[in-house]
């Protein structure tokens, strides 16, 4: 495993339990306290947590083969985008603060990039030559 394999393989560990701690809390320490608008805005986020995770190590995967620019980024960009997304909606739903919905879709087009990016790490003819 080269190191940026195994660098997108721990974050993508490290989000997982993330997700799997934040998703525990919000269902038993916040339950009393989310309307149900706000437990389906938490839990949203929670669960691009969690595919966005699993997306580093599909990252981890293909930069074991092809570990260039365009992979890297995309693992960046994962993570990036779980930060704004899934940490706005996170902030929203706890504190009902309205303008952090704003932040939220700057992590959701970090994750869509994040994914061309993959599919064009993956095209790199350097990818087929390894």
């Amino acid at each position: 495993m080269n190191e940026l394999s195994r660098k997108f393989v721990f974050y993508g560990a490290l989000f997982m339990a993330l997700a799997v701690a934040i998703g525990a809390f919000g269902a038993h320490g916040l339950k009393q306290s989310l309307t149900k608008e706000m437990a389906v805005v938490y839990h949203t986020g929670v669960t691009y947590q969690f595919y966005h995770a699993l997306g580093l190590f599909a990252v981890a995967f293909v930069a074991h083969f092809n570990p260039c620019k365009k992979v890297a980024w995309a693992g960046y960009l994962m993570i990036f985008g779980m930060v704004l997304f899934s940490c706005s909606l996170y902030a929203l739903s706890i504190t009902h603060i309205m303008w952090l919905g704003a932040i939220t879709p700057i992590g959701g087009t970090g994750f869509i990039v994040a994914w061309i990016l993959l599919a064009w790490g993956v095209k790199e003819k350097s990818f087929a030559k390894k």
